[in-house]
């Protein structure tokens, strides 16, 4: 798993890095002047938590939201 950063150049996104030909990828624009900068342990929990989706360790968002309404 990677993070690349980048612009949209014409209509199309122009990364900083480069990433295989063929890879997957998911993209989050930011409104105007915002920036999503994470420090090294979020990046990490983030990465961590995109590897367990990617390997199908998920959970059902009803099921999560029913834990949540136990918990109180």
């Amino acid at each position: 798993m990677r993070i690349a950063h980048g612009r949209v150049v014409d209509g199309r996104v122009e990364l900083d890095g480069e990433l295989p030909e063929g890879a997957t990828v998911a993209v989050l624009a930011t409104d105007g002047d915002e920036t999503f900068e994470v420090d090294a342990e979020t990046k990490r929990v983030l990465l961590t938590a995109i590897a367990q989706c990617s390997n199908g360790q998920t959970t059902p968002m009803a099921d999560l939201l029913a834990d949540l309404r136990r918990r109180g």
